[in-house]
């Protein structure tokens, strides 16, 4: 089977790639220009090559032609587009584009990129749950870390929770950064870093971050992803504890999250996927 590859930025693409091409499939790379890492087309052509196609943002019918030509019936989104792309998304955008825009309910992620789903499947190209491919990188279920939470830390997760459900509900962010009970800053469209960053600043050491999957999350795209720099964040902010939800939360660095973690006495959990 050829597998066609829509590449946002970040490692989660080369993941992907590495994973696809040692299960046997040929490759084709569609890659976004200004978002994309550059060093995926050297990746792309190492042995077994993959074909590597660079576009820009709004050419949803370039897209498309290229995956037809090359005989794609099943592709995958990997990695993240900046939400403030959306902004600029009409200035760029074809006639296929177009039409999912004037389609479209909303213009948030999953509208957008959802419309963009069903364009492809309408061209006989179904998307795949992006994380098909690398499930032993999905977060488990439980205390990932040496370190358990405390009572205060449990509290303040236990809140933290309810909120986060309703902000990522709301299609406004995924994570959330709590302490002693109160909301100390959301995330929106700066991502989770800057949250992160953004938190310490205004409430010094001891915040705890909580990010979790929409209510109906769309594993197709747009799936919550940690990674190493998400514990270096958290260890520069002074924050404590780091809650994912198990089973659809992507640890892009795998057991090396982990690692950072407990060195930095950062506690790591896994919501069980019952809420």
């Amino acid at each position: 089977m050829r597998l066609g590859l829509i590449a946002g930025n970040g490692r989660f693409p080369f993941l992907v790639l590495d994973a696809a091409r040692g299960l046997g499939h040929d490759v084709t790379v569609v890659a976004l220009k200004d978002e994309t890492f550059p060093e995926l087309a050297d990746l792309a052509a190492q042995r077994p090559a993959a074909d590597f196609h660079w576009i820009s943002i709004g050419q949803l019918g370039t897209l498309i032609k290229l995956f037809k030509d090359a005989g794609v019936t099943q592709a995958v989104m990997a990695g993240q587009v900046k939400h403030t792309k959306l902004f600029d998304v009409m200035a760029s955008a074809d006639a296929a584009l177009l039409g999912v825009l004037m389609r479209a309910k909303t213009r948030n992620t999953d509208g957008l990129i959802g419309g963009i789903a069903d364009a492809m499947r309408d061209k006989g190209i179904e998307l795949l749950n992006s994380t098909a491919f690398l499930a032993p990188l999905m977060a488990n279920d439980g205390v990932l870390t040496r370190r358990a939470p405390d009572g205060d830390e449990q509290q303040d997760l236990a809140f933290g929770y309810r909120i986060a459900d309703t902000i990522a509900g709301l299609d406004i962010g995924q994570t959330i950064a709590v302490k002693s009970a109160a909301v100390v800053a959301v995330e929106a469209m700066e991502g989770t870093d800057a949250l992160i960053a953004r938190a310490g600043h205004l409430a010094g050491a001891g915040v705890r971050i909580v990010k979790v999957a929409k209510p109906n999350q769309d594993m197709r795209f747009d799936v919550p992803v940690v990674g190493v720099s998400t514990i270096e964040a958290m260890k520069a902010a002074g924050a404590t504890i780091l809650s994912v939800d198990a089973g659809k939360t992507l640890m892009i660095d795998g057991d090396a999250i982990v690692k950072a973690a407990d060195a930095a006495g950062i506690c790591i959990v896994g919501r069980s996927g019952s809420h």
